[in-house]
């Protein structure tokens, strides 16, 4: 009984650590497409404006969170 429950956890392990491999190289995959896109193809501008774009929303959360904590 001892060995069947030892033998199952081998082959959750396995399958955990082969899922996580898998995501780890698609993570940088992506970093390196992001990277390629940024400095490649010369898109400074458009992240730039992207950035900006998310900064406003950003504060206005942020002054709103942080108005409400002060209330309390």
């Amino acid at each position: 009984m001892a060995e069947e429950n030892k033998k199952e956890e081998q082959k959750v392990e396995s399958k955990n650590s082969t899922g996580t491999f898998v995501k780890i190289i698609l993570g940088f995959a992506f970093l390196g497409l992001a990277a390629y896109l940024l400095v490649g193809r010369n898109w400074w501008e458009h992240t730039w404006l992207v950035v900006k774009g998310c900064a406003v929303p950003f504060l206005v959360l942020a002054g709103i969170i942080t108005l409400a904590i002060a209330k309390e």
